[in-house]
C-alpha cells in the first residue's frame, strides 16, 4: 500500500529511537565533558562503560592519529598487523586461544551464538538450546533480543529466533532442571548491566562452570560491560577463578572507539573455518591500534590494583550517601567501578536531579542508577561526584 505523504507526520532526520537528554557535548577531557554553552559536566557514565580511560586520553589520541596517518581500512582480505598484534595480546592475557574482532557487543553476541551452534553441528549432535537469564542484555539484533527473552525489546519484532530458554535470575533449581546433556550452552553476564547491576556470586559462577563441564555444555560469558578492568580484574570472571569457553567483549576494549571481540578456546571455535563468518570493518587498523594501547594501559596489574583501591573508597562514600538519604537511596550493589545505587524514588527522578548538579549517570532496570566512571578517574573527581549526588538527593528530599 502506497503511503500518502499528506497523511504522515514529520519524522526527524535521526530516527527517533532514543530518549535523549537535551545536552550537546562538544569536547571532553578526562572525566569531564563540556557542553556547547561552555558548562562543564562530571561524567559518571563514560559512554555506558565505554570510555574506560575517559575523554581524549593523550595516549589513545596519539595511537589513533599515528595509525590514521598510515592506513585506515584494508578489509579482512589481507593481513592486518595491528589486528594480529591485538589478538596475540588478548590470547596471552586470557583463557582464549583465538579472537575474532567485531565493531560492537551486539555483533559479538551474534558470533557467539553462531559459534555455539556450529560447534555442535560439527560434532553431529542435536543440541539446539542455549540457556540465558531473565534481565539479561546481549544487544539489540534479532538474535540478541531473542536471547534476552520477552519484554519491551522484543515486542513487535517477532517471530524471534528459536533455541533459547530464559531462566529466572538466581534460581538454582531452575538451572539444575534445565541444564542437561541436550543443552548447547549457557550464556550469562557475570554482572548484569542493563538488568540492574546484578552480580552473579563467585560460587555460582564456579558451580555453573562445573555444571557445564558435567553436561558438556559450553559456557559463554558476556563481558561487554563488566570486562576490560571494570571490576578491578581484566575480566570479571577472573575473580571466581574460572574460564569460559567463549566470551563476548566490546565497550571498554576500544576506549570509546567502536571495537569488539569474541574470544574462544580452541575446542569451542574449531567449527569456525574459512567462510563461516566475516566482517567488513571488524578488526580495522584504527580500532586495533587503539585497542592495543588500551590493553597496554588497562592490562597493567598496577593499574587494575588502583581501580580496586579507588572503587573501595568510592563505594564507602556511596554507602554513607545511602545512610544519609534513606528516603532516596536503598543500597549499593555491584563490583569495582561498575556500581549501582538502588533507588527508593524512580531512578529517572534521581538522574534528572543529578543532571541539575551537572552530573551524568546511567539508568538501569529495577530503579537502579548506574555509576560507571572512567577507570582512571581522579580521586578528587570521585569526591566531587559524591558531593553532587548528595546535593541531588537533598533537592529531591526538599521537593
Amino acid at each position: 500500500m502506497r503511503i500518502d505523504p499528506s497523511e504522515t507526520t514529520m519524522i526527524p532526520a535521526i530516527l527517533p529511537t532514543y530518549d535523549r537528554a537535551p545536552l550537546t557535548f562538544v569536547s571532553g577531557e578526562g572525566s569531564w565533558l563540556r557542553e556547547a554553552d561552555g558548562s562543564r559536566w562530571l561524567d559518571l557514565g563514560a559512554g555506558i562503560a565505554t570510555n574506560c580511560l575517559g575523554h581524549a586520553h593523550p595516549a589513545l589520541v596519539e595511537a589513533l592519529t599515528e595509525q590514521a596517518g598510515r592506513v585506515w581500512h584494508l578489509s579482512n582480505l589481507y593481513e592486518i598487523a595491528p589486528q594480529q598484534a591485538l589478538a596475540e595480546r588478548l590470547v596471552d592475557a586470557t583463557f582464549a586461544d583465538t579472537a575474532f574482532f567485531t565493531n560492537s557487543g551486539t555483533e559479538s553476541a551474534e558470533l557467539a551464538i553462531k559459534m555455539v551452534r556450529k560447534h555442535w553441528s560439527d560434532l553431529g549432535e542435536d543440541r539446539p538450546t542455549i540457556l540465558t537469564f531473565e534481565g539479561a542484555f546481549h544487544g539489540r539484533s534479532t538474535g540478541a533480543i531473542a536471547a534476552a527473552g520477552p519484554g519491551k525489546m522484543t515486542r513487535g519484532f517477532g517471530p524471534l529466533m528459536p533455541g533459547f530458554e530464559i531462566l529466572p535470575w538466581g534460581d538454582h533449581e531452575a538451572l539444575d532442571a534445565a541444564l542437561d546433556e541436550s543443552v548447547a550452552a549457557v550464556m550469562v553476564e557475570p554482572i548484569q548491566g542493563e538488568g540492574g547491576i546484578r552480580a552473579m556470586p563467585d560460587r555460582c559462577l564456579k558451580g555453573l562452570r562445573e555444571a557445564c563441564d558435567r553436561t558438556g555444555a559450553l559456557l559463554v560469558l558476556d563481558e561487554v560491560q563488566c570486562g576490560m578492568g571494570r571490576t578491578g580484574r581484566l575480566f570479571a570472571h577472573e575473580w571466581a577463578g574460572i574460564a569460559p569457553d567463549v566470551m563476548m567483549v566490546a565497550k571498554g576494549i576500544g576506549g570509546g572507539f567502536p571495537l569488539g571481540a569474541v574470544l574462544a578456546a580452541e575446542g569451542a571455535a574449531a567449527g569456525m573455518t574459512v567462510g563461516t563468518h566475516g566482517s567488513t570493518y571488524g578488526g580495522n587498523p584504527l580500532g586495533c591500534a587503539v585497542g592495543l594501547k588500551v590493553m597496554e594501559i588497562v592490562g597493567d596489574p598496577a593499574f587494575l590494583a588502583e581501580v580496586s583501591r579507588k572503587a573501595g573508597r568510592f563505594r564507602q562514600g556511596l554507602e554513607g550517601l545511602v545512610a544519609a538519604h534513606p528516603e532516596v537511596f536503598a543500597g549499593v550493589r555491584g563490583q569495582g567501578l561498575m556500581l549501582g545505587l538502588e533507588c527508593v524514588v524512580p531512578n529517572a527522578e534521581i538522574r534528572r536531579a543529578a543532571e541539575g548538579e551537572r552530573l551524568l549517570t546511567v539508568p538501569a532496570a529495577g530503579d537502579v542508577l548506574r555509576l560507571l566512571p572512567a577507570l582512571n578517574i581522579e580521586e578528587g573527581d570521585l569526591e566531587e561526584a559524591l558531593r553532587r549526588l548528595d546535593a541531588a538527593a537533598s533537592t529531591l528530599e526538599a521537593a
